[in-house]
């Protein structure tokens, strides 16, 4: 059975970092691609980094470039993703999905629709 479990969600000042974690079961997150959403109160959900296998195209929403950073830790089968100097605008709920594709598809830019596998979402609220 498919399961990702995000974590690592929390309240953070601005300009402070968290760091995501997404942990898989049921299949073996290397061979795809991964997601990474969010979806803020009253807006819609936009893809935030994806990240192929291998040597496959990734991706970041340009709001966030410079800031997150998505790795990969094949021996715990998670995917983080870093992000540093948080802004309030970043405040939302984040998701990990995939499609079980083995490269990024456009499905990102439609904030994920066709992404078959999600987590349960992990909140994310920057405030002073």
């Amino acid at each position: 059975q498919v399961q990702l479990v995000e974590s690592g969600g929390g309240l953070v000042q601005p300009g402070g970092s968290l760091t995501l974690s997404c942990a898989a079961s049921g299949f073996t997150l290397d061979y795809y691609a991964i997601g990474w959403f969010r979806q803020a109160p009253g807006k819609e959900r936009e893809g935030v980094s994806c990240f192929s296998r291998g040597d496959g195209p990734s991706y970041y929403a340009d709001s966030v470039k410079g800031r997150f950073t998505f790795s990969r830790d094949n021996a715990k089968n998670t995917v983080y993703l870093q992000m540093n100097g948080l802004k309030p605008e970043d405040t939302a709920v984040y998701y990990c999905a995939t499609e079980l594709a083995t490269l990024c598809t456009g499905s990102f830019y439609y904030g994920g629709r066709g992404y078959d596998y999600w987590g349960q979402g992990t909140q994310v609220t920057v405030s002073s």
